[in-house]
């Protein structure tokens, strides 16, 4: 087995041959100086959003920076970067009447955020109401997505449950091209709990690899429907599934704010660190193995110093 880089092209080489596949571990296959592809390791990709105690984002960290553990046991990273690998982003776009006032401005506002992603970078739309549904399959074309958004009409109950898990099945089934997220839209007010519970939907993000991000917006639920939201047993822990899975919560206070909001989303996926290293786990045992990112004992303890967001987890497929 191979552990060191012979230059910068033979690491490009191997992540494409990999996937580009973030936080699962993948067959890769290195070429060697004479051209033999040698079929070697499984690589494990994981991204990684650090701040500060005080909530700032720590831009300028660098690999040795970083310790990452699998199962306790500590790795050598050897892949690390940011923004380098390409995206695909499923959006979960809320259809129940609450947000109906948001759909012109969410239209523009997704036009102005996913103009920011590199061109070889995908999105994939979804809406859910009292079921999901796929809407716009994986495109590079983003001014598609917000053309679609123009067309929706709203109504039904508030399915996020399945929502979620609908993204996540179909991530976990398309080729592996990129980091992969899945950004929830909505008001976080559910009202079905549909087919999968939070241990499910944990479950199909971690085996898919995706991350999943929230952008909150306010909604219109009178008192009726707030009742009913919190009778209503099996509803997905929304907060839960990201801190499982790396992601973060983006709240828009008012319409204004809309366009600000989801491109600091957009900007603060596009800029988490990726860090990658060999693993010796296998599949066998069918289950995730653990995992810990943190920084350099010199930084401090984590959760008391500086916070690290990415995902606990990850199977070997």
């Amino acid at each position: 087995m191979t552990t060191t880089w012979r230059n910068t092209w033979t690491m490009s080489f191997l992540i494409v041959l990999a996937g580009c596949w973030p936080g699962a571990a993948v067959l890769a296959q290195e070429q060697d100086q004479g051209g033999v592809l040698r079929a070697s390791v499984n690589l494990v990709m994981v991204d990684a959003t650090v701040k500060t105690k005080a909530g700032n984002i720590m831009g300028d960290l660098k690999k040795e920076n970083f310790e990452l553990r699998e199962d306790g046991v500590e790795q050598n990273v050897q892949i690390f970067g940011r923004d380098e690998l390409p995206l695909s982003v499923a959006l979960v776009l809320d259809l129940s009447d609450s947000i109906e006032p948001f759909l012109g401005p969410l239209r523009d506002a997704a036009n102005t955020a996913l103009r920011a992603l590199k061109p070889e970078d995908e999105v994939a739309l979804f809406t859910f109401s009292t079921e999901a549904e796929l809407r716009v399959p994986f495109t590079k074309d983003k001014s598609q997505i917000a053309q679609e958004i123009k067309t929706f009409k709203v109504g039904g109950a508030t399915n996020i449950n399945d929502g979620i898990f609908v993204a996540a099945k179909y991530l976990l089934g398309a080729p592996p091209k990129g980091r992969r997220v899945i950004i929830l839209i909505s008001d976080d007010v559910a009202t079905y709990a549909g087919g999968q519970g939070t241990h499910d939907i944990v479950t199909e993000l971690i085996a898919a690899d995706a991350v999943l991000y929230n952008l909150k917006i306010p909604g219109y639920n009178p008192p009726g429907t707030m009742l009913h939201a919190a009778m209503e047993k099996g509803l997905v822990n929304i907060r839960s599934v990201m801190d499982q899975t790396g992601g973060e919560i983006f709240n828009v206070q008012d319409v204004a704010h809309l366009d600000e909001v989801f491109a600091a989303l957009i900007e603060r996926i596009k800029t988490r660190y990726t860090l990658g290293y060999y693993t010796k786990a296998s599949a066998a045992l069918g289950k995730p193995h653990k995992l810990d990112v943190r920084l350099a004992a010199s930084f401090g303890k984590k959760g008391k110093d500086y916070v690290v967001l990415s995902k606990n987890g990850f199977y070997v497929h």
